[in-house]
């Protein structure tokens, strides 16, 4: 009979990776991870891992520096990053997701590769039942609210598909193309209703007031609702159970009066 080998010494180029370990009860297996992991995965910053650069920037000796037996990595990358991934010499799984289907595909096999199939499937079917608890709050037999959200500001990128899919099981109608570049007056002519902006890397820090002076958008409905948020960048661009966080941040931006207001999102006019 042949045994199967499970890794035991997991570097995280994503905090996706790290959050996903935790999740399936595997941190003790992530010997590296990245500086923004502790944003998702707080449990991963007690001075135990060493710290290596993500998949946009990775350089192959800090991965071999942690004599890894797998890497996981995911969105984004670049080409010479990856090349540095390849050059560490080291089993190297690589995630693309794009929608909530990919990101339960990805739980289940980094669930299998470690070994642990059943907490996978345990995982996604939490992450569903959360999803279609928020869903069935937000059926109001009301038009639906059209919400414009954004990945980045310049230029103005639409967020991920993911991001789209959260929207509709909050009751919303995502305007635009999902992780396309988004011209400015495409998103005045379609008259949001909301705006959400959750920009990848600034955590909580998008600046709401500047975006409308500049962007010249004093008059979308939106706007004059003060139906414009930052929702902090780990909860929408993490495709991983964070995500459940970003939910409940777009349902109470949609409907205030049936969920109480979570952490991690910010109005227009607030500090």
């Amino acid at each position: 009979m042949v045994s199967i080998y499970t890794p035991q010494r997991v570097v995280c180029l994503q905090p996706s990776a790290t959050l996903t370990l935790r999740d399936l009860g595997l941190l003790n297996r992530v010997v590296a991870c990245t500086k923004y992991c502790a944003d998702v995965c707080p449990e991963a910053a007690d001075g135990s891992r060493l710290i290596v650069s993500d998949s946009w920037t990775a350089q192959a000796e800090q991965i071999r520096a942690a004599n890894p037996d797998l890497v996981l990595a995911s969105v984004p990358y670049q080409l010479d990053a990856v090349a540095e991934i390849l050059k560490a010499g080291v089993r190297f799984l690589a995630l693309a997701p794009r929608t909530l289907a990919d990101i339960y595909a990805d739980l289940v096999a980094v669930a299998g590769i470690m070994g642990v199939p059943d907490r996978g499937e345990q995982v996604v079917s939490g992450m569903q039942s959360a999803i279609e608890e928020v869903r069935t709050r937000c059926v109001t037999g009301k038009p639906k609210p059209r919400v414009f959200c954004e990945e980045w500001g310049k230029p103005v990128i639409a967020s991920q598909p993911w991001v789209a899919e959260l929207i509709e099981v909050a009751g919303g109608t995502f305007i635009g193309a999902a992780g396309t570049t988004t011209p400015i007056d495409e998103i005045e002519r379609a008259q949001p209703d909301v705006l959400l902006a959750a920009w990848c890397g600034a955590g909580d820090r998008v600046p709401l007031e500047k975006i409308v002076e500049q962007r010249g958008w004093s008059g979308l409905p939106a706007v004059c609702k003060q139906n414009v948020f930052c929702i902090s960048d780990e909860l929408l661009n993490t495709p991983a159970t964070s995500l459940l966080g970003g939910l409940r941040a777009i349902a109470w931006a949609l409907h205030p009066d049936r969920f109480p207001r979570p952490s991690g999102i910010r109005q227009l006019g607030e500090l």
